[in-house]
């Protein structure tokens, strides 16, 4: 829960939306990616909207709390993916990923092997064989230079017994569980709110309207690798240029990846931070029971075909265990110029770093209310690198929908916009350049300077612009108070 509220938001009772890894699974398959591109449709006339409950989202691990029963596996589809410019440059920008010990959870009977290059179907089934694995769905992956399988053990041994005996094979570069990442979703209902809703106070506080007189994103193509969105939604009519689905599932859009979504490209009744911004819908993670979740290898699948689809910037608002696997696809994707973007969490103060907000090639994005103080149960820690609003957020819900949300899951896509505006003017620069300029222009709260609850302060798009374009941007504007409406 959080210790500040918006003063224009009654709130009957909160909602939690908590994001780990986790003791359960699914056998997952892949289909081929359905494309659609469509030209950008601008209302006519305002969004009449539907207002939804209030929903908090919790991202935190096992390890920030009492071990949770395991969970019923989803059904299967079948078998088949740096406050002034110096201090910017001395941010800790290479922490290491986090190893502390967590409450891991897996999917069960699986192993995801990495061997280099590609092996013959020959060796695929010696492989097998001299391990007693059936193969499950494999996939060359130019992220790694490495080919991935996903196995499954069927005679009752254990899958860290199995790890054990597949490390000491020479033809295998690496082996891990195939560990699971939820989200988990409560809602309840809020007070009645007026169509006219309140103004989005983050416009304000990231100065964007100031910015998209520079640029809106135009020509860049964002990843958003989620929970379904809903691709009709009004604020996303006309900027979804894909989709992948590596889990195949038949499910709807959900309310989780429609609103992360809706705060990158939204151009309806929204201010999205990148109105003219591409998205790749990406869906990893399948609904079961009360809650989202994925797994290694479907966000491993994820990364690759957003790559291979030409994203210059990913957004993971998700977190979980620190997964070398995806680790090393995240700084494949580094090295090929995208830009990497996560939420911290919201396990709260006392949590370890979350991974993938936790890997050194990710801008790790913590969250802060209408008053800029940190939001409560945001993860703090070395590898914050800026902060953004995220309690009492607008965002967009399935059905065309809205609702009011918070969490770090929200914070993160509205840096993942403004580096979009970045990246449209200046499409050379690369993640580190990003990195540098989103710090070093960022608005300082808390302690002075860099510290482990808001990085190097609140992202200002303006102020970021201005670093990459001065000549063009008028100084007067650019010293423009920050209205804000509460």
């Amino acid at each position: 829960m959080r210790e500040t509220r918006s003063p224009w938001l009654p709130l009957l009772a909160g909602a939690v939306f908590a994001l780990s890894a986790g003791e359960a699974g699914a056998q997952y398959s892949m289909r081929s990616p359905s494309v659609t591109v469509a030209p950008r449709i601008t209302p006519m006339a305002p969004v009449s909207p539907t207002l939804r409950p209030q929903i908090h989202y919790n991202l935190q691990s096992d390890q920030d709390g009492p071990a949770q029963p395991p969970r019923k596996p989803p059904t299967a589809q079948g078998p088949s993916g740096p406050n002034g410019p110096s201090s910017a440059q001395n941010a800790p920008r290479r922490a290491a990923p986090v190893t502390a010990a967590a409450q891991v959870r897996s999917v069960p009977n699986e192993v995801v092997i990495e061997v280099a290059g590609t092996p013959s179907d020959a060796q695929v089934t010696a492989l097998a064989s001299r391990h007693r694995l059936t193969r499950m769905e494999s996939q060359p992956f130019g992220l790694t230079n490495s080919t991935y399988f996903r196995w499954q053990i069927r005679d009752g041994r254990s899958v860290s017994e199995v790890v054990a005996q597949l490390r000491a094979d020479p033809t295998i570069t690496s082996v891990q569980p195939n560990q699971i990442f939820t989200l988990n979703q409560s809602a309840v209902a809020s007070l009645p709110r007026s169509a006219s809703d309140p103004s989005q106070y983050a416009v304000g506080k990231l100065r964007l309207k100031q910015a998209h007189g520079l640029s809106r994103g135009e020509n860049v193509l964002v990843a958003v690798i989620d929970s379904a969105i809903d691709v009709s939604h009004p604020e996303l009519i006309g900027v979804i240029a894909g989709t992948f689905d590596p889990l195949q599932s038949d499910e709807g859009p959900h309310a989780h990846g429609t609103g992360v979504a809706g705060l990158i490209a939204g151009h309806a009744r929204l201010t999205g931070a990148a109105p003219s911004s591409q998205i790749l819908a990406v869906r990893a993670f399948a609904v079961s029971g009360k809650s989202a979740e994925g797994n290694t290898f479907a966000i491993l699948k994820s990364l690759e075909w957003s790559v291979s689809r030409g994203a210059r910037i990913i957004n993971m608002s998700f977190a979980g265990p620190n997964d070398p696997a995806i680790g090393r696809a995240l700084a494949g994707a580094h090295k090929k110029g995208v830009v990497l973007i996560a939420a911290a969490g919201n396990a709260g103060p006392k949590s370890p770093p979350l991974f993938p907000a936790s890997d050194p090639n990710v801008i790790a994005v913590s969250a802060t209310d209408i008053d800029d103080k940190i939001f409560s149960a945001s993860n703090r820690g070395k590898h914050v690198a800026i902060t953004a609003p995220g309690v009492d957020i607008l965002v967009s819900a399935p059905d065309g929908a809205y609702t009011v949300a918070s969490g770090t899951s929200f914070s993160a896509p509205q840096v993942s916009g403004i580096a979009a505006l970045l990246l449209s003017r200046k499409p050379n620069m690369t993640p580190d350049e990003v990195r540098d300029v989103l710090m070093s222009t960022a608005r300082d709260l808390g302690p002075k300077g860099r510290d482990d609850q808001f990085g190097a302060g609140l992202v200002d798009a303006m102020a970021a612009l201005s670093a990459i374009a001065p000549a063009s941007i008028d100084t007067a504007d650019r010293q423009q108070p920050i209205q804000v409406s509460r």
